[in-house]
């Protein structure tokens, strides 16, 4: 037992935290906060932090009475994340974690018991928050676990394996629309697939325009061509790009069009590459007409899925198709520009010259 600066015997309460920060008991996150003097950090009960000297240890009932003792929050175990404020939704965070790190699918039953809810209003409450069912989840992170590997260069057969398929015709249903290519040749960075591609100029700079057989592929924009040209090849390090092609020209003239007469919705082919939750969130950007903007929580809400506007924005961020996928029209519920792949400026400018052009084309 410790003892307080008088040395006389701690308090109970103060006993039993310290018995619980010892053990890193994960139940008692929901009892206290412990602030270290030497660091000015709190944390929770759990985190991994390395433990402090009792001597610095400081006992909160909850993060606001931590802040206001004048500590931050640590930025390992973020005691002051709303995630753990929302007991609901931490379950559904719990349940995200234990479907990435199983080696092997986990049952929607066991998955409900772990959280302690009933299998229906598991399934009904994860899909709310997450956007997609535990499945599509599982599946989806299989899918993100295959990109790696084979962006690594291992074997396809071997990537099936680790990455969990239990055969290769789970993984061959939706593969070359996730990957946007042949397993084999996403594996070898896109080798010997031809790639079209040109760079024109425009008034938000340089644009790179890139196509496959099956539609555009990317629309970069940048501050000089052969920066430009590093990122397509940093995406296909092994493809056959092909420049400056006479008839690719027409492809590059519809997109500095669209750019410049943002009404003239031009209807490019696209090879769109992601998850099916990005691709329904992109597809739902199409629909934003030019000269009006969206929130993510109203896109959330427009593909049915109302809780998850943040994975809305991160679909958003991940889009490589510049202003075919309007991405740039969709703003933080304030009303207030969010981060643009492609710079905040050039998102101001997109927007402010897309309400110009709709504006004239009323009068």
């Amino acid at each position: 037992m410790f003892s307080n600066h008088n040395g006389k015997n701690e308090d109970p309460v103060r006993l039993s935290r310290w018995q619980a920060l010892l053990r890193r008991e994960r139940p008692a996150r929901e009892e206290f906060v412990y602030g270290v003097t030497t660091t000015g950090v709190y944390c929770l009960p759990d985190c991994p932090s390395r433990l402090p000297n009792p001597r610095n240890v400081r006992f909160f009932d909850n993060c606001d009475q931590a802040e206001k003792a004048g500590f931050r929050p640590c930025k390992r175990c973020m005691p002051a994340s709303p995630d753990r404020r929302n007991p609901r939704l931490r379950l559904i965070v719990e349940a995200c974690k234990s479907i990435e790190e199983s080696e092997y699918p986990l049952s929607l039953k066991q998955l409900a018991d772990a959280a302690g809810l009933s299998v229906f209003y598991f399934q009904r409450l994860f899909k709310m928050t997450v956007g997609i069912t535990p499945r599509q989840y599982h599946r989806e992170k299989q899918m993100e676990r295959m990109r790696d590997l084979l962006s690594a260069g291992t074997p396809v057969t071997e990537a099936l394996y680790n990455a969990g398929f239990a055969s290769s015709s789970r993984f061959y249903e939706n593969a070359t629309e996730a990957l946007g290519m042949r397993a084999s040749r996403y594996r070898k960075g896109g080798q010997g697939m031809p790639i079209r591609y040109a760079t024109a100029i425009s008034y938000l700079g340089w644009v790179l325009v890139a196509a496959t057989g099956k539609g555009v592929c990317a629309i970069d924009i940048g501050d000089d061509p052969e920066t430009l040209r590093g990122r397509l090849l940093a995406r296909f390090p092994r493809a056959e790009l092909q420049e400056n092609d006479p008839d690719f020209g027409k492809l590059v003239t519809q997109v500095i069009a669209l750019l410049e007469s943002p009404r003239s919705r031009a209807d490019l082919p696209l090879d769109i590459q992601g998850t099916a939750f990005q691709r329904r969130v992109w597809m739902a950007l199409r629909d934003i007409p030019a000269g009006t903007t969206a929130t993510y929580t109203e896109i959330a809400e427009r593909i049915g899925k109302p809780k998850a506007a943040r994975a809305v924005a991160k679909a958003c961020a991940s889009n490589a198709i510049a202003v075919a996928i309007p991405c740039h029209r969709v703003l933080r519920g304030d009303g207030t520009l969010a981060g643009y792949r492609w710079g905040i400026e050039r998102k101001r400018t997109l927007l402010d010259m897309e309400a110009e052009n709709t504006d004239a084309g009323d009068v």
